[in-house]
């Protein structure tokens, strides 16, 4: 008598799911110390950073990170079209800003009128917003297609303006001037 195949399925199966669930503990979305210097970077790279505003008792903010953008991370597919990087509001810290001063977190979101955690920016290297922020997160199904709306639209204000106008959602009421 054969031994029956769905033990081994199943084991691989588990072990699958668990080796997959590893790698996204060990993607952590790196935390913004030196905005100068990203923003440097992002200036050099022709690309928009996207920071998110968080907090670490923020049921919301673990949803983002997990759900979204520790896969955006992983992917590797956004590592040519945005710099992911992100502040924690509630644990005290400080930040370079732009301009090189260091300054608390919570002093910067002030800056930014960011009042409610999670909220992501979409900035270029100077720190001027280039598409709509997003507030929050609702309707899981349909973040992922207006996150990467945003990252287009960002990218597009920065690399080719004159295609923002082909452009659906995310845009600017007001755009910064340059």
């Amino acid at each position: 008598m054969k031994p029956p195949l769905y033990k081994p399925a199943v084991f691989g199966c588990a072990l699958l799911l668990l080796f997959a669930a590893s790698l996204l503990a060990e993607v952590r979305v790196p935390v913004a110390h030196d905005l100068q210097q990203q923003g440097r970077q992002a200036q050099s790279r022709q690309l928009p950073i996207m920071l998110t505003f968080s907090a670490d008792d923020c049921s919301y903010c673990e949803l983002l990170e997990e759900d979204f953008l520790q896969p955006m991370l992983l992917s590797g597919e956004y590592e040519d079209r945005v710099i992911i990087r992100k502040l924690i509001l509630d644990d005290g810290s400080s930040v370079s800003d732009f301009s090189g001063r260091d300054i608390e977190a919570t002093r910067l979101s002030d800056q930014y009128r960011v009042f409610v955690t999670p909220t992501i920016l979409f900035i270029d290297g100077e720190g001027r917003e280039l598409a709509e922020r997003i507030v929050g997160i609702n309707t899981p199904e349909l973040f992922g297609g207006y996150l990467d709306a945003c990252i287009d639209t960002a990218r597009a204000s920065i690399r080719n303006p004159a295609a923002l106008a082909a452009l659906h959602g995310c845009r600017l009421q007001n755009p910064p001037a340059r």
